[in-house]
């Protein structure tokens, strides 16, 4: 194997990585044209095979040889197998005849060629790669996982396929050997769930490697839509001193738990009310889930997930009760902490939106909008529930409810289109592995005009469906839950759909009180199979309404001094959304758990990176 790399010429065909002195395979694979081209590629082996090469041995071509130039010993030569014929029928030679028979020889391994399917993740596709066994043993190349970089030159398939070129290694550049009894992947399709106990790895899957360049691409769409319209991107605080939404679960920030000091350690079992009791009740009924779903193989990748829960509720179990015998006899006290002794002198915690903060900039700078992580720390195990996840926060001065649902709608479209134009190979595949419909549902979002409807109206047709019965009640002033947007998208309008003007008590203390003084100017875009994406609202610009919402919900005004300030000093009509960026790759790639969408998920009992 070669230590060194020697300057390579590459193909006007292909396009040289600029900072890896590589070429990128979805930039060979796209094309055929560079046949014959010297080319250094990278990447990991997806699956091989080996094919072992026919040894000929060439037939001695016969000699004449003239009698008289047969010399005594060559004579004597040509009788030894005559001779030993007749030893061995009188013994001689026997011992060592059984001597030789008792020594193995081993045989030269047999040449043979490596035949590698390398993907460097570029593209859904990947590339065929034939290594010599001179270059390379096959038990080091073709384990699964394997990381290559070799140097070798294009040409026309071997065996007429799905292969439009191959590569014909001949320096091996570098090799990251794998250990195949410990790789987690494998050769096999692996359950969803099951990769996310290693997502360091995922990414090497076809699927979440699709995924994944779908959620680019959505990013890359979305800086471009509001760059093109004039909207300037700016940072909002991830730490924060204000509950942007007034109601919201949060995670509190603190350096206050010294692991140095005792005095300030607290029990996160206690903390967190966690009773061992509780978790061996859970565990009778993991047991029985598991037990049902090992009745039947129709639904292996549930009895898997159902497993792996079990084993990771009896963990928890075991390390609970050693804690409780550690700490037997030991007092536990609750207490408050002085916040004024903290790092930022008071209560500090992560951000859930930033619609608050991008208010004022939006106040000086007009149609701003900002992307980034926001935290929730709300403990559901929904499928659409993460701790950390990505949003759209977009904020525009001297706009309304109307401005901002129109541009929610354009944002939609303009995305949905961007992903058609730009990703068509992964949602080909998408399309085959995950979802037939998916590039039927991005078109028809492109295509098709979103219901309007009120709240109120809304409540009403879902009163009127004849012979249709929701598991939760259908009343003035409950939010909406999945199956009522399901049926409204799905059933009713079969179209994406906006409801507006929700009950009060339904938003944050910020949105704009309308006239009835019951509902507030606020709407939820709702797109079929995922429900809601985007939640949009008209700020309250007049003081005293939002002072008065503040008392009613028992805010502390301290914390919104400076949010005040803002219709005190120069007040100005805004509107805008926060669009979540997980259900909308969901959306696109049909997949049905937001903790397959993101690189590392963080969720209630969950952050193993």
């Amino acid at each position: 194997m070669d230590s060194e790399q020697s300057p390579v010429e590459m193909p006007a065909a292909s396009t040289l990585s600029k900072y890896t002195k590589r070429v990128m395979l979805k930039t060979l694979l796209a094309r055929s044209d560079g046949i014959g081209q010297r080319v250094v590629i990278g990447g990991w082996v997806k699956s091989s095979r080996e094919i072992r090469k026919q040894t000929v041995t060439p037939a001695a071509a016969p000699q004449v040889v003239n009698p008289k130039d047969v010399t005594c010993s060559e004579v004597l030569q040509s009788r030894i197998p005559l001779l030993r014929s007749i030893m061995k029928v009188f013994g001689a030679g026997e011992y060592r005849a059984r001597e030789k028979s008792d020594v193995v020889i081993p045989k030269a391994p047999q040449p043979s060629v490596s035949i590698l399917q390398v993907s460097d993740g570029s593209c859904v596709s990947s590339l065929q790669v034939l290594v010599d066994s001179k270059l390379a043993t096959p038990c080091q190349v073709m384990p699964t996982g394997t990381c290559v970089l070799i140097e070798g030159i294009l040409q026309q398939p071997s065996v007429q396929g799905k292969h439009v070129v191959e590569l014909q290694a001949e320096k091996i550049l570098h090799l990251g050997l794998v250990d195949p009894s410990s790789y987690p992947l494998s050769k096999k399709r692996l359950p969803l769930e099951s990769l996310r106990d290693c997502s360091h790895f995922r990414p090497r899957t076809t699927t979440v490697a699709s995924v994944m360049r779908i959620h680019n691409a959505l990013t890359w769409a979305t800086h471009g839509f509001f760059q093109d319209q004039g909207f300037l991107h700016v940072q909002v605080p991830i730490l924060t001193t204000t509950d942007s939404e007034g109601h919201s679960e949060k995670f509190l920030v603190t350096t206050l738990l010294s692991k140095g000091n005792k005095d300030d350690q607290i029990s996160s079992t206690e903390n967190a009310g966690v009773s061992v009791e509780a978790i061996r009740a859970s565990i009778k009924e993991k047991s029985k889930k598991v037990e049902e779903l090992s009745r039947t193989d129709s639904n292996k990748e549930a009895l898997f997930a159902a497993q792996q829960d079990l084993k990771k509720t009896n963990e928890l179990v075991s390390q609970l009760e050693t804690r409780q015998k550690a700490n037997s006899g030991v007092t536990i006290e609750t207490r408050k902490f002085d916040f004024s002794k903290d790092f930022f002198a008071r209560q500090t915690y992560l951000t859930v939106s930033g619609r608050l903060h991008l208010e004022s900039q939006a106040c000086a700078l007009g149609n701003v909008y900002s992307f980034g992580p926001r935290f929730k720390a709300e403990k559901s195990e929904s499928k659409k529930s993460l701790a950390e996840t990505w949003m759209v926060d977009v904020e525009m001065a001297f706009s309304e409810l109307e401005d901002a649902m129109d541009c929610a709608t354009d944002f939609l479209k303009f995305v949905c289109k961007r992903i058609l134009e730009g990703c068509i190979e992964d949602l080909q595949f998408v399309l085959k592995r995950i979802d037939k419909a998916v590039m039927e549902r991005l078109q028809f979002t492109i295509s098709s005009s979103f219901e309007r409807i009120s709240y109120a109206e809304a409540i009403e047709v879902l009163r009127q469906a004849a012979g249709k019965k929701f598991q939760s009640k259908i009343e003035f002033g409950v939010s909406l839950t999945q199956e009522h947007q399901s049926y409204l998208v799905d059933e009713i309008y079969k179209k994406p759909v906006i409801i507006y003007n929700h009950p009060k008590g339904l938003k944050p203390f910020y949105v704009r009180l309308n006239d009835d003084g019951k509902t507030v100017a606020s709407f939820n875009v709702i797109l079929p199979k995922v429900g809601t994406v985007i939640k949009g609202s008209q700020s309250e610009e007049r003081f005293n309404v939002l002072s008065s919402r503040m008392k009613e919900l028992r805010l502390q005004k301290e914390q919104y001094e400076w949010y005040l300030e803002l219709r005190s000093h120069g007040s100005v009509n805004t509107s805008g959304f926060s669009l979540m960026l997980e259900p909308l790759v969901l959306y696109a790639t049909g997949l049905n758990d937001v903790k397959d969408v993101v690189p590392f998920p963080r969720s209630f009992g969950r952050a193993n990176n």
